[in-house]
């Protein structure tokens, strides 16, 4: 069975740090950020960049690596300057991406800001469908992560992100992530079987399981429903161990790699904690 778990890992010091970072905690996943996720600019990469990154994947070994969207990029926003300056980040991310070789970038799908869901679908689709468009030829995806609900966030439902997959051109450069905060949050309650089996079915029947190609793994801060994005650390919110076990034992994801976004204090101790509490869930369970 393949060990695919792993934690975001900062970038600090140079994007193939994050790999070395994740070796000292026992990733064999590591997420990462492409550039510093509060502003909308960087350098690009050089070829000394890229180099190191490949060379660091390659002594890590690590079995997946991939990146999470800039939080600043709206591919909803009504206004036609922000919207535009959205695709064109999202654009140079995903550039980023295929130079490091990554399979696929996770964005929030957007906030349509009191605009209504239709008209926040319909922005969010012209955006991939520009993107994927200047990306042609590309080999990585996008994962569109399904949000906590809150606010004007679009996403929060299986139904709603199986609007958007069904509505792009090119279907086979979209997939989806699951948080699992986000899904206890928007109202899943996978703490019990019969609400962790409803929410899986649900998923299957509106995305479908294949299209679901990463996980993040958070416990929630608040409670079942809240729409609230509170990441807590694996057992210690509201929506506990249970949850975990059943996804770390669920055959149709064992070869899907998931990501920690926990909090890290104290570090690194916190995500090496962390990944023996689900490798021992996932263990016990096969035992």
């Amino acid at each position: 069975m393949p060990d695919l778990l792993g934690a975001h890992m900062s970038i600090a010091g140079g994007v193939y740090r994050a790999l070395e970072r994740g070796l000292e905690v026992g990733c064999s996943v590591v997420q990462i950020f492409l550039k510093n996720q509060l502003q909308w600019a960087a350098a690009p990469y050089s070829e000394e960049d890229i180099r190191r990154f490949r060379d660091a994947w390659k002594a890590t070994r690590m079995r997946a690596v991939f990146a999470h969207s800039s939080y600043l990029i709206n591919l909803a926003a009504p206004a036609e300057a922000e919207w535009k300056r959205a695709v064109a980040a999202f654009q140079d991310e995903l550039e980023r991406a295929e130079a490091l070789g990554l399979p696929f970038v996770i964005i929030h799908p957007g906030s349509h800001r009191g605009e209504g869901l239709d008209q926040g679908i319909s922005r969010i689709v012209a955006a991939l469908d520009e993107v994927i468009a200047r990306t042609r030829g590309y080999r990585v995806m996008v994962l569109l992560e399904n949000t906590a609900g809150g606010g004007a966030t679009i996403g929060r439902t299986f139904e709603e992100l199986a609007l958007l997959l069904r509505a792009v051109k090119v279907p086979e450069r979209v997939g989806v992530c699951l948080d699992t905060c986000h899904l206890f949050a928007a109202g899943y309650d996978l703490r019990k079987p019969e609400g962790y089996d409803a929410a899986m079915q649900s998923c299957a029947r509106h995305v479908g399981i294949r299209r679901v190609r990463a996980f993040h793994l958070n416990d929630a801060k608040a409670p079942l429903g809240s729409g609230l994005d509170r990441h807590e650390k694996i057992g210690k919110g509201k929506l506990g161990v249970a949850a975990f076990r059943r996804l770390m034992t669920d055959g149709r994801f064992l070869r899907v790699p998931m990501a920690l976004e926990t909090p890290k204090e104290p570090e690194p101790q916190a995500d090496r904690a962390a990944l023996a509490l689900l490798r021992k869930l996932r263990a016990n369970a096969n035992a």
